[in-house]
């Protein structure tokens, strides 16, 4: 079996005296793509935040490419070869797709990010612009690039957001309910996407929509009250008592 990617262990974060996190393990190996589902409230957020260097856990472990390491800052995840997209799409609605898209490149430029972005660096416009252009084809939405972002319909402000996460060429993937919002047609679009994008990273997906989790994901891990209450296949999660009473419904088995 291949060496993960990340794995993290024995996680335990606490918000005053609230428990977000007890005793949460998760792997995350290459070129697969790994779902974490659970009730509102479970901890999926504070685990990718935990992740992403937004939260520093009280205690448990990380792993990177199978070494041992402290947790990640925020500052650290491109060059890491993590990318990340929000719950919601946080694009700047006053400038083009194609500028917001350069702005997820930030780190690949010589000088600073919103300058170069508006034109003010020709050589570092160039560079970003060429990436940017890479990453929308990436999410069949070139036809978008010199459209301002407050003028787009929903669903393509969603693959905009993903062209920004895929700009830097991560290696890790983290998608944060990235069917929100998204009709039948669109989200078979989103699954296409997320299975062919394994041929080159891996993705982690925080998700609600059971039908993106169950075609895509290779394995899920399943929260409960900030507890990992069952882990595996997709179909051997679907049939696991514990997530049908916590989480699907008793009629999901």
């Amino acid at each position: 079996m291949s060496t993960p990617v990340l794995q993290a262990k024995s996680v335990g974060i606490s918000f005053g005296g609230l428990r977000a996190l007890h005793d949460v393990y998760l792997e995350l190996r290459p070129n697969e793509v790994v779902g974490v589902i659970g009730p509102n409230g479970a901890g999926k957020t504070t685990l990718f935040n935990a992740i992403c260097g937004l939260v520093t856990p009280d205690s448990g472990s990380f792993e990177f490419g199978g070494k041992p390491r402290g947790w990640p800052r925020a500052d650290e995840l491109v060059d890491l070869g993590i990318s990340r997209t929000l719950q919601g799409v946080g694009l700047f609605p006053e400038l083009t797709v194609i500028e917001n898209v350069m702005i997820g490149a930030q780190k690949m430029a010589k000088t600073g990010l919103i300058s170069a972005a508006l034109g003010s660096n020709k050589s570092d416009e160039e560079f970003l612009r060429d990436a940017a252009t890479r990453a929308l084809e990436r999410v069949y939405a070139g036809s978008l690039a010199n459209r301002r972002a407050n003028t787009l319909a929903y669903p393509d402000t969603k693959r905009v957001a993903l062209a920004r996460a895929l700009v830097s060429n991560p290696k890790i993937l983290m998608l944060d309910e990235p069917a929100g919002g998204l009709g039948p047609k669109d989200i078979e679009w989103m699954n296409n996407l997320i299975r062919n994008l394994t041929a080159t990273m891996s993705v982690l997906i925080v998700e609600h929509h059971m039908d993106v989790v169950m075609n895509v994901c290779d394995r899920l891990y399943v929260l409960n009250f900030g507890e990992v209450i069952s882990s595996g296949d997709a179909e051997t999660v679907r049939r696991d008592p514990a997530v049908v009473a916590a989480y699907l419904g008793t009629g999901a088995a």
